[in-house]
């Protein structure tokens, strides 16, 4: 999604979370109609809610608007979360040649098989890699095991990180970082 459309999407949200409450505020007598009228001019509107009393509404009525408001709530929520990105922002492709006429893209999951395949060359076992973008280059996480015939971690480790710059670097793929970590020896099968 672009800025504008994300910008968009933002907005309706927290419109779907103010102007209900809001409404209920008034409509409720904690907020005058009178100071909202300052700001918006929608008197009639704000006057007509003011009359309203909890008394006034019948169980059936608070139950409804208690799911019509529930379900309000939820979908600007889920409207919110959707739009704010929590943790590293992963690219979706990534531009391996921007040659006009010639421009090549390769995918993330593409990418992220290509770090797991560089990784088992080098003897890993069950490499798993994650992948985060900046600036059109990617941080590569890549989680594995050793074998058990193995005592060199750390060697294993540097191996798997060297090759998997080198397999992505082959491939024009633009590599910001590698970070390798060993969860252990793999047992055996």
């Amino acid at each position: 999604m672009n800025a504008f459309n994300r910008l968009l999407m933002l907005i309706i949200a927290l419109l779907l979370v103010t102007v209900p409450v809001l409404l209920l505020l008034v409509g409720f007598g904690v907020i005058p109609a009178g100071e909202i009228d300052e700001y918006t001019g929608y008197r009639n509107m704000f006057d007509a809610l003011s009359v309203l009393s909890v008394s006034d509404i019948t169980p059936r009525a608070r139950i409804a608007a208690g799911i019509i408001g529930a379900l309000v709530a939820l979908v600007a929520l889920l409207l919110l979360l959707r739009e704010l990105a929590f943790g590293r922002p992963v690219a979706r492709k990534a531009l391996v040649d921007d040659t006009p006429g010639r421009e090549t893209v390769i995918t993330a999951q593409a990418v992220r098989r290509l770090a797991q395949g560089a990784a088992r060359e080098v003897g890993a076992v069950s490499p798993n890699c994650y992948l985060a973008s900046k600036d059109r280059s990617y941080h590569v996480s890549c989680n594995l095991w050793v074998p058990e015939s193995s005592q060199n971690f750390a060697e294993v480790a540097a191996r798997a990180k060297e090759n998997i710059r080198e397999v992505l670097e082959e491939q024009r793929v633009p590599v910001k970082d590698v970070e390798v970590t060993v969860q252990g020896t793999a047992p055996q099968a």
